[in-house]
Parts: structure tokens; C-alpha cells; sequence
């Protein structure tokens, strides 16, 4: 059964029961301010699941397109991805559990054609705490249909500790079988629904001896072991709880919220544990093999680099089809962490060439059929990912290399100063010298814990900046006088533009003046003739570049001679003193200035030359604005 088969599969068996069969949503929350993402097929169905009506009735069925960003460094593994897509149905105030239970059992063993001696089930063991009682009506539904295929379905429970006993439905607390978008009860705000969950495991199998080769070899085997053998493909969610104030209390409807993950269900479709072996994937891991030159099971090393390449791939480009670009927020910021991860991947399977624009065709390729929209937008999304990739190269190489160093000298420990100079240097992202940390086995400074190490980078940003700003604080020679927060971004833009010009004209320029109003900023300069479109084209690109880079700005004062000697520019000696401050943006632009400056620019926004004009035999004006 191919992935279109099984998805459409699913939709006509649920529209055969009267349900209507939804769109899938954006994966980009319209009307939900309170997320980034759609991270789950309930998350639009929200409203309708606390009483209003849905004006397509009361029984819904979709595949939903989703990301989960928490999940992006647990990628790499045979199961875990950050898109997927998920199957739903729902009840609002219809059916409930023996409706619910009966016909997925019945999609699974009828139509996908699973072995029903190969799954299990878990439900809800109730809290006294809540007043929410143990879930007997779904073990009693799920024992008679088990009976019916000729299988006994003992009822277990403490299977943590006492591993499968024999059983075939297992009794799990709210930490595992409950659902809300908040997870467990404690969790959940006030006023959010949820309630207690079915879920069904598929078994691969103790031939693949995934849980002996796991992290988990000395501890009980039981369906909700992290190991692999068991893989969870389905959980159905009787949302009939709203939090309050007073407690839990029932909603005025019984609703039923099913989310199968698309993905799982036919990795157990093709009895393989590794998702990555469908059909989903493997036309990328194809693809990535060819430009590597190594198989995805060459290492472990390998398949773990493919995994990660192929998932967060489909992933960024799912989010750009949906009017995302790279950013340095939001939910722009996610698309270029999980470019950037790849690009890393891409290097440790030899890969140094650029490669992510040749996936873009095959992502649309494989999802023409259900989401036409990916191939419709195939160019404009190759660029986006060809782009992105010219920018990160260089920092990307030269932080791998830098980074390399600083393991040989230091030894088995990284600091959280160590970690800064990366980013403030290189622009080399926090996470990838975590995770980079984590792979080596160095320890993250005099802590073990993550929570500490990124604090203690996020005291020495803070140190940076308070530097900057104290040193730009006083007057001096070449000073600004208005310091608002607009003038401060303008002024800082004007070193970009200046080390632009002089990479696409030459370094003949020179600038001749400047002013710096709230509204716009003016650079003069030494050059002998009109720049031409595409001149100005490439300058304006080369700017937004280094902002959509977010370069750290750092200022060092010393004297002039060391300044000049250390390839700083200055044009206007007779306007500073013995002692200067140089401002140096990454290792982009390093200029002796004394106006205050952003702390790094991937908060100045959109840069856009204006007009141009002569002031003067070989000199000329440019004028540049910020949109944010």
C-alpha cells in the first residue's frame, strides 16, 4: 500500500460513516495566537469541541498537516520526526468509545490488513485526585473485539515495572493516557478540554532485538517502552473534561478526537520499525546517497545524518508553503534552525557542495497528489532553500572548523564562553554547538545540565551588550546626537551599506559623510560614476544578507594606530581622538566609529536603497530605509 493509498484509505472508509471529510488546515495557526505551529489535527477544532456548532456537522474526518518544533534535536532516531502528517476523525457530541474503538480496529485489521495478534492497546488507570475513573468501558470494548478475531485481551497493570505479563491492554496514569494540548492535567490551563485517551501499539517484534540493543536493555519491556519495539500508530481521545477553577467538569457533549500518525501507520503497513524506510523517504535518501557517495547503511553515523537531512527538509519546506520565509523569529526562525541543521548533517556524510535546492523537486513530487500547492510553488521554494544555503555555508564551515580547534586544545569541557565566541565571531548558532558538545562527549562546562549552560551564555550576551551600551554612552568625537532606537538601527545599517559598496564597486570607496535622520539614513561616498540597477540590486541583497545573518555587534576601544593596523576603516582621522572604539559586525564589517549601535542585526529588519544622485565631481549619495 503506497502513502497515497493509505491516506486516501483512510478518508473514504470515514466518509462511508458519515463523516465530512476536511481540508487539511496551515500548518501556520490563522487564528491562534497562543502557538507557532499546528502541532496536532485537534488544535483547529478547538472551538468545537467546547459546544459550537461545526457548520459541516458533527462527524469530521481529515489528514492534517503538522510540525512539532520541541521534537527537532530527537530527530535522527528510526521514529521521530517534526512534520508529519496526522489522521483524525472526530465526534462532537455523535459517537463515542464503542463507535470510536470498534472502527478503527476495523480500518486497521480489515482494510490496512494489520495482524491483530500484533497489536495492543492502552488505556486511562483513572485519578482519585481528579475524580476521573478508571477507563473499564474501553478495556471491556476492547476485549470483546479481540475475542471476536479469536484473541484474549488480559488486562494489566504497573507494566513499567513489571513488564507485558501476559497482557494485551494496559492500564497507563494521566502522564501517558491523557490528552490535551497541554498534555497531563497539571499542565492545563484553565478553561482548556481534554480527557482521557485508547492508544493502539503495533509490535515489530523481538527478531529486529530492537529493545536489547536499546538504552532501555536493563529495564521491563512493555508497549510504552521508548526501545522501538512498540510503536504507538493511533490514539483515540475522549475529550468529555474541561478544566476549571472548581476543578474538572464535564462539557456539555462526549466528543471523540482520533489523531493516527500517517507516517507510523505505514511504517507497521511495511512491518519495518524505521519510518525512514517508506516511501515517504526513501526517494530523498536516494537522492541524498547519489551526492553523497555513502549508503544510508553504510553507519550509524549515516543513517542518523539521512534521517535528519530528509525529515527536516520536508519539514521546512511544508512551513514555506505556507508563506513562511527564514528569519531570525518566529516561526521563520524554525525553517532556518532546521536548514542549518541539515546543512551540518550534510557535512558529516561528505556532502560540501550546495544541495538542498535538488530536494525541492522530490518533496513536491511526492506530495503532488495531496497537497498540490508544494509543487505549484516548487520554484520559488528551490530558491528560498538555495538562498538560505548560500548564506550559512561560509559561517557553517568556518564554525565547524573553528569549533574543531578549540576541541583539540581544550580538551573533554566546552564553556559557555567558548559557546559565545563562537556566535559572536562566526555567527555560529547556540544549538548547533550544543548538540556538536553532546556528540563529542565534552562536557558543557562546570555543569552537566543544558538548562545551565545556556543561561550562563545567554549572562555573557548580556555582559556584551551592557559593554556596548556603556561604551556608546559617553560623548566623544564622531558621536551621534540622536540616540533613539530607530537612528541607532539606521546607524548601524550605514556599516553595513558601506562594506557592501565597497564589495560590489571596490575598496576605492570611501565615505565622504553622512546623516541619519528617523526616517531614513544618507551615505556619501567616493565613487566616479551612477551605479547601475543591478549594481544597486546587489548591494541592497548583500545588506540583507548580513541581517537575515543576525552578525553580533561587539565594540573593542584602543588606540587609533592598532585600530588602523587591525584592518579597521577610517576616513575621517582628523575627527578622533588617540583612543577610538571599533564596532565590528561579525567579521563582516569592522569600522572605527563612536555612534551607538544595535546589539546584533537580525533586529533591524528589511534594508531597501532608495535614489541615488552626484554631489560633486566623484562623489556620490545613496539614500537607504528599514522596513520592519
Amino acid at each position: 500500500m503506497s502513502p497515497n493509498q493509505l491516506r486516501q484509505a483512510y478518508l473514504d472508509f470515514f466518509a462511508e460513516l458519515g463523516h465530512a471529510i476536511l481540508p487539511s488546515a496551515s500548518i501556520v495557526p490563522e487564528n491562534d495566537p497562543t502557538t507557532l505551529f499546528t502541532g496536532s489535527g485537534m488544535q483547529p477544532m478547538v472551538p468545537y469541541l467546547l459546544g459550537e456548532k461545526h457548520p459541516l456537522g458533527r462527524r469530521l474526518a481529515n489528514s492534517q498537516r503538522c510540525f512539532r518544533s520541541e521534537d527537532i534535536e530527537e530527530v535522527g532516531d528510526n521514529r521521530h520526526t517534526t512534520f508529519f502528517e496526522m489522521l483524525g476523525n472526530w465526534s462532537l457530541g455523535d459517537y463515542f468509545k464503542e463507535e470510536q474503538l470498534r472502527w478503527f480496529f476495523t480500518f486497521l485489521t480489515q482494510k490496512v490488513g494489520l495482524d491483530p495478534r500484533r497489536l495492543y492497546v492502552s488505556v486511562f488507570a483513572g485519578s482519585p485526585q481528579l475524580g476521573i475513573p478508571r477507563d473499564e468501558t474501553s478495556v471491556d470494548i476492547w476485549q470483546r473485539l479481540f475475542a471476536e478475531v479469536g484473541i484474549e485481551a488480559p488486562a494489566v497493570d504497573h507494566a513499567p515495572q513489571k513488564g507485558m505479563q501476559g497482557g494485551r491492554i494496559f492500564f497507563y496514569p494521566d502522564t501517558k493516557n491523557w490528552w490535551s494540548r497541554a498534555g497531563a492535567p497539571a499542565n492545563m490551563p484553565l478553561g482548556e478540554p481534554g480527557g482521557p485517551d485508547s492508544e493502539v501499539f503495533f509490535d515489530f517484534g523481538e527478531q529486529w532485538q530492537l529493545h536489547e540493543h536499546s538504552p532501555f536493555a536493563g529495564q521491563p519491556c512493555h508497549i510504552n517502552c521508548d526501545c522501538g519495539r512498540f510503536l504507538e500508530i493511533g490514539n483515540s481521545v475522549f475529550m468529555e473534561y474541561q478544566k476549571t477553577e472548581a476543578g474538572f467538569i464535564k462539557l456539555p457533549q462526549h466528543n471523540v478526537d482520533f489523531g493516527g500518525g500517517f507516517e507510523r501507520i505505514l511504517a507497521a503497513v511495511q512491518d519495518d520499525p524505521d519510518i525512514f524506510q517508506t516511501e515517504l523517504f526513501q526517494p530523498l535518501i536516494r537522492q541524498l546517497e547519489q551526492i553523497s557517495g555513502q549508503a544510508y547503511h553504510d553507519s550509524e553515523l549515516a543513517r542518523r545524518s539521512f534521517r535528519i537531512i530528509a525529515d527536516h527538509v520536508r519539514a521546512a519546506i511544508m512551513i514555506i508553503v505556507d508563506g513562511v520565509e527564514p528569519s531570525n523569529k518566529e516561526q521563520g526562525y524554525f525553517i532556518r534552525r532546521l536548514l542549518r541543521r541539515s546543512m551540518r548533517s550534510a557535512r558529516l556524510i561528505g556532502i560540501d557542495r550546495a544541495f538542498l535546492g535538488d530536494l525541492a523537486p522530490i518533496v513536491a513530487e511526492l506530495y503532488a497528489e495531496p497537497y498540490p500547492q508544494v509543487k505549484e510553488n516548487q520554484a520559488q521554494i528551490q530558491a528560498i532553500l538555495e538562498s538560505e544555503e548560500q548564506k550559512f555555508a561560509r559561517t557553517l564551515d568556518k564554525g565547524l572548523k573553528e569549533f574543531d580547534k578549540l576541541v583539540q586544545d581544550r580538551g573533554i569541557a566546552i564553556s559557555p564562553e567558548t559557546a559565545f565566541y563562537l556566535y559572536e565571531t562566526y555567527g555560529f548558532p547556540l544549538e548547533l554547538t550544543l548538540e556538536m558538545a553532546k556528540e563529542n562527549g565534552l562536557k558543557l562546562g562546570e555543569s552537566r545540565l543544558e538548562a545551565d549552560f545556556i543561561a550562563a551564555f545567554d549572562r555573557c550576551k548580556q555582559r556584551h551588550a551592557e559593554a556596548s551600551r556603556t561604551a556608546s554612552a559617553g560623548k566623544f568625537k564622531g558621536g551621534l546626537q540622536d540616540q533613539s532606537e530607530q537612528t541607532t538601527r539606521l546607524h548601524t545599517a550605514t556599516h553595513l551599506l558601506h562594506q557592501a559598496l565597497r564589495q560590489v564597486l571596490g575598496p576605492h570607496v570611501q565615505q565622504a559623510g553622512s546623516n541619519i535622520t528617523a526616517d531614513r539614513l544618507r551615505f556619501d561616498f567616493t565613487h566616479p560614476e551612477k551605479l547601475s540597477e543591478t549594481q544597486l540590486q546587489q548591494i541592497e541583497q548583500i545588506v540583507n544578507e548580513q541581517i537575515e545573518a543576525d552578525l553580533p555587534v561587539s565594540v573593542e576601544t584602543m588606540p587609533l594606530d592598532e585600530a588602523l593596523e587591525a584592518g579597521a576603516l577610517a576616513f575621517f582621522g582628523e575627527r578622533y581622538g588617540e583612543t577610538v572604539k571599533v564596532y565590528s559586525m561579525g567579521r563582516f564589517s569592522k569600522e572605527v566609529c563612536g555612534g551607538p549601535h544595535v546589539d546584533h542585526t537580525g533586529i533591524l529588519g528589511r534594508f531597501e536603497v532608495g535614489k541615488q544622485e552626484s554631489i560633486g565631481s566623484g562623489k556620490r549619495r545613496i539614500y537607504g530605509y528599514l522596513k520592519t
